[in-house]
């Protein structure tokens, strides 16, 4: 997962969570769209989170070449 997926659940899970968009009601008597947008918005903080540390990690590793004379 990249930054942009996790800006993505983000997004969606605001929409979700905020009911800025109303669902049909075949869809909301499956699901709950609250429910799954604290989901949503919870794994994209979590992926935006992991992607930032995996980068920071990153960044700090040094590569050390060997060479054996003979």
């Amino acid at each position: 997962m990249g930054i942009g997926v996790g800006i993505l659940l983000l997004v969606i899970g605001l929409i979700l969570v905020t009911g800025a968009i109303d669902l049909p009601d075949s869809v909301t008597d499956v699901m709950d769209a609250e429910l799954i947008g604290w989901i949503c918005l919870v794994v994209g903080v979590l992926a935006i989170v992991l992607v930032l540390v995996m980068n920071q990690q990153r960044s700090k590793t040094t590569h050390v070449e060997k060479r054996n004379q003979r």
